[in-house]
């Protein structure tokens, strides 16, 4: 029989069965789309030698007035700045306690810190001790302590709380010495969970001490809002303050973000809001889900907005003569998230779409609903581009380009069967103009952080989108804009990172600062090179011959590979089966070697159904697929 040609569409298709999925791919991972064929992903590599103590949560690249680049990564530890391949630790610092004290205990690590007042301190906080004087006799010298940064491994009362040094103590001494202990702004927990207890709810159901079931309250994680007013950057803690880190200043790299940066205090700002970001052309600072009354962190609303005067990030008491003012939006329980969309800002509850325009005295910007049922399932969870916004949300995807519409979607039941939407703020959206790619990347079922990625091809058309799947999680990303191709995060929970130097630093994780779309495989910290892995699968099919489709089994000689680009060496893999709802089983000669020069493979094979791997598992190996040729005949009907 004459040799047969399998043209597959775009996508992957996960919504329909193996066998009903006709002319599709239904299984990927790292694998793209474009212009209608398969290839293999771009590589990626570390931009630092060091890995990060923490789990990044927000990145936001921008320029100064000199063109120096940079790039601000917010962590639930830190706040650092990324910088002509270094690393610096921008972090505000809490009020100094004064003149604290120290004990240590003979063959012990953990020392005791005692402060004059209560500390506010949890475990897992950072501090940073300075202006340090032991006690004699401890085994320790001052500069074991001297500006070092300490994780809080314990909490021992309101005005002690313990650190673990990296070496033991030769004797046990009593409260004595003096130490000034710097405490880090505090960001918020490594991932969103739910709570219990008093620390949680002190009402449970009603009654004093109870704790509140999982159902009730949810903790987030530590997040960032990131923005630039010009060349300074804007940096609010979730919940809490607004700092600002002016990239103009001369010893920029050894100065931390604050509320008191000289031209740019943020003293009269609110101290607990959800989100912060600048108005386009306006240059307003705006606070989403804030407080009522500014320095009153119980009267955070969570739907109210807030806005100051045009280009004065400092006053936010309205007046005749400014542009300062505040508006409460009604569809939802909390603002989730914001994004700037040309001169339009977009604003999600967790149920509907806003949109904030400036419109000029006497009220300055103009609110108006335009979407409801679609609220946003995180605050990073949507992307701009060319003024349109793709998000998801924990009822489907969607996009607005002036209209609200729900995005069809060959993945939705796979994904959102696996997902963990109660992580929902742990979700992070990305894009990737050159591939004209939306990404998503969350935390599945049973996993703590984000381990799987759909993406979303507005570039392809196909009915019901072009979709693809897999498992390259990222915490983080930013598009090539400011920097030449993207950069994102990946965070390991079992290891440690390198910066910032943390004394005593347990469980805190590692993430690693990659660029991406460089190569063919992931370039480590350290230099050494890590395979990047990929396969896409077809969908399982028959010999459909005078419309009796799965009822002929086929019999498969041989198969001529087709590929547009290839590097290295590529295997195809044959699997066959009987029924539709049978195991397949992988052909005899499969899987198979293909190089470059590979003409044909012969094969063996016989089945019903059949369908094709097309994978890598080596350094250096990369592909684009073209078009499938299988040397098929009729075999019989069993």
């Amino acid at each position: 029989m004459a040799l047969v040609d399998f043209r597959f569409k775009p996508g992957i298709d996960k919504q329909d069965t193996t066998v009903g999925a006709e002319q599709r791919w239904v299984d990927s991972d790292n694998v793209r789309f474009r212009y209608g064929l398969p290839e293999k992903v771009g590589g990626w590599a570390s931009l630092v030698t060091n890995t990060i103590v923490g789990v990044a949560r927000r990145e936001f690249a921008f320029v100064d007035l000199d063109g120096n680049r940079y790039v601000a990564i917010g962590t639930d530890k830190f706040l650092l700045i990324y910088f002509e391949g270094q690393l610096y630790d921008i972090t505000p610092l809490k009020a100094t306690l004064s003149s604290a004290t120290i004990a240590t205990t003979d063959g012990s690590a953990v020392c005791d810190i005692t402060t004059g007042s209560p500390h506010n301190l949890s475990s897992g906080d950072i501090v940073l001790l300075d202006n340090v004087t032991l006690p004699g006799g401890t085994g320790f010298t001052d500069a074991d302590f001297e500006d070092k940064l300490f994780q809080v491994t314990g909490i021992t009362s309101s005005t002690v709380f313990t650190v673990t040094q990296s070496s033991n103590a030769t004797a046990t001494v009593s409260t004595g010495g003096s130490i000034d202990v710097k405490p880090y702004e505090q960001v918020g927990p490594a991932e969103q969970s739910y709570g219990y207890g008093w620390g949680i709810d002190t009402w449970g159901s009603g009654n004093w001490g109870e704790a509140a079931s999982a159902s009730d309250v949810s903790l987030e994680p530590g997040l960032w809002s990131l923005s630039n007013f010009g060349q300074v950057l804007i940096a609010t803690i979730a919940n809490g303050k607004t700092f600002t880190w002016n990239s103009g200043d001369a010893a920029r790299l050894t100065t931390r973000a604050s509320t008191t940066t000289s031209g740019f205090e943020t003293t009269n700002n609110p101290t607990a809001s959800r989100i912060t970001l600048i108005s386009p052309t306006t240059r307003h600072l705006i606070h989403l889900g804030t407080e009522t009354t500014i320095g009153d962190p119980t009267t955070q609303d969570d739907m109210f907005v807030r806005f100051s005067d045009q280009e004065n990030i400092n006053l936010y008491t309205p007046t005749a003569v400014n542009t300062a003012g505040s508006q409460r939006l009604q569809d939802g329980t909390k603002i989730i998230g914001s994004l700037k969309a040309k001169e339009t800002i977009l604003i999600w509850t967790d149920n509907a779409l806003y949109t904030m325009k400036f419109v000029g005295s006497p009220f300055t910007f103009g609110f108006e609903q335009v979407g409801t049922n679609c609220g946003l399932i995180g605050k990073n969870a949507a992307v701009e581009i060319d003024g349109v916004a793709f998000w998801m949300s924990p009822k489907g995807f969607f996009m607005f380009d002036g209209t609200v519409k729900s995005l069809p979607c060959s993945v939705e039941d796979f994904v959102f069967d696996q997902a963990d939407t109660t992580k929902g703020q742990q979700i992070y959206a990305g894009l990737n103009n050159l591939y004209t790619e939306v990404v998503w990347y969350y935390p599945s079922q049973g996993s703590s952080y984000n381990d799987q990625y759909v993406i979303f091809n507005y570039g392809e058309q196909v009915e019901n989108g072009v979709w693809y799947t897999g498992t390259e999680a990222r915490t983080t990303w930013i598009d090539a804009t400011i920097y030449p191709n993207p950069i994102a995060t990946k965070f390991d929970s079992t290891a440690s990172g390198s910066f910032p130097t943390v004394v005593g630093e347990s469980g805190l994780g590692q993430t690693t600062l990659f660029e991406h779309e460089v190569g063919t495989d992931q370039v480590n910290p350290d230099g050494s090179t890590t395979t990047v892995t990929s396969f896409i699968k077809s969908f399982d099919f028959d010999l459909n011959i005078q419309g009796s489709a799965g009822e002929v089994f086929l019999a498969m000689r041989r198969f001529l590979p087709d590929f547009k680009d290839l590097q290295g060496n590529a295997k195809v893999t044959l699997a066959i089966k009987r029924f539709p709802q049978d195991s397949e089983t992988v052909t005899t000669l499969s899987p198979f070697t293909i190089t470059s020069s590979t003409q044909k493979k012969d094969t063996r094979a016989r089945g019903r159904f059949c369908n094709v791997k097309i994978e890598n598992d080596s350094t250096s190996e990369s592909w684009r697929f073209g078009t499938l040729r299988l040397d098929l005949q009729p075999d019989g009907r069993r």
